[in-house]
């Protein structure tokens, strides 16, 4: 339900341009709320009607002087700035309510296993790879991986080569060789051959972690929906989608509890994709 009371609307394409996708991207609500201004002609008061702030909680945030890291704040500044679907999506939004059909509606946001919602992966890397050194047991899901741990420099592949522990590894890619690959390198204006090629060399760069990690390597086929990198009891989520890659998706961060059903559920998932994958290494 929104709480917005007086909502600030602007064009739909002033959520296109550059410099307000990149503000969205990086959750910087003072260059969102300037936007928001130029766009609409608003005033700060009127903003802070639309969002459910005061003007001089506005005039704070616009000037710097205080930050926005609540997610329902966040909501309320989309509901209130009537954001697009798309442009939600950037912020780390589900879709707007009120234009979702099809069952009721849910954010994983609204789970209490969700501890915390990041705008992207560089905004979590420091925090995943800190996890990931003292980690034991390690699962990915990936379309190509490289930028995960195909890399010299990717996030994750320092972190696993230790010379106290051999950590347990299980890294699922998509088949190079499957038709979901032209379709995901048509959603992100790739070719099929740079994408599969890709794939193809994370996979033989992982090869060469087997002296260094009990590594198990696998191939699934179907067009992919979630980016997981599971760090023992934490997993970290995003959303594959057109346009944009994992990484740039904004990232959920789930903890395992006792009777949550968001971080079992996410683990039915990827052992069902194991048993349902082709393993390569």
């Amino acid at each position: 339900m929104s709480t917005a009371l007086l909502p600030v609307e602007l064009p739909e394409w002033s959520w296109q341009r550059p410099e307000v996708r990149a503000a969205l991207t990086r959750r910087d609500v003072a260059a969102i709320f300037r936007a928001a201004q130029q766009y609409s002609g608003a005033s700060q008061a009127r903003l802070a009607a639309a969002v459910g702030m005061t003007q001089g909680r506005v005039n704070e945030v616009i000037n710097g002087r205080r930050e926005v890291s609540r997610l329902d704040v966040f909501e309320r500044i989309a509901d209130g700035l009537t954001m697009s679907d798309h442009a939600r999506h950037l912020l780390g939004l589900a879709s707007s309510r009120t234009h979702r059909s099809g069952g009721q509606a849910f954010d994983l946001a609204a789970f209490p296993e969700v501890v915390r919602v990041y705008a992207s992966q560089a905004a979590t890397a420091t925090e995943i790879q800190r996890q990931a050194r003292s980690a034991a047991s390690v699962d990915i899901l990936a379309v190509r991986g490289l930028g995960l741990i195909g890399l010299n420099d990717s996030l994750l592949r320092t972190c696993l080569t230790r010379d106290d522990t051999r950590v347990t590894v299980r890294v699922l890619l998509l088949d190079p060789r499957a038709p979901a690959v032209a379709v995901r390198a048509a959603e992100i204006g790739e070719s099929v051959e740079s994408l599969a090629g890709g794939i193809a060399y994370t996979e033989a760069r992982l090869r060469e972690l087997s002296d260094v990690c009990d590594i198990s390597v696998h191939w699934y086929r179907h067009l992919p929906t979630w980016r997981i990198i599971r760090l023992d009891s934490v997993l970290y989520v995003s959303v594959f989608h057109a346009g944009w890659e994992g990484h740039e998706s904004a990232i959920y961060k789930v903890m395992e509890t006792p009777h949550g059903p968001l971080y079992r559920g996410f683990r039915r998932m990827y052992d069902a994709m194991v048993e349902d994958s082709d393993r390569v290494v």
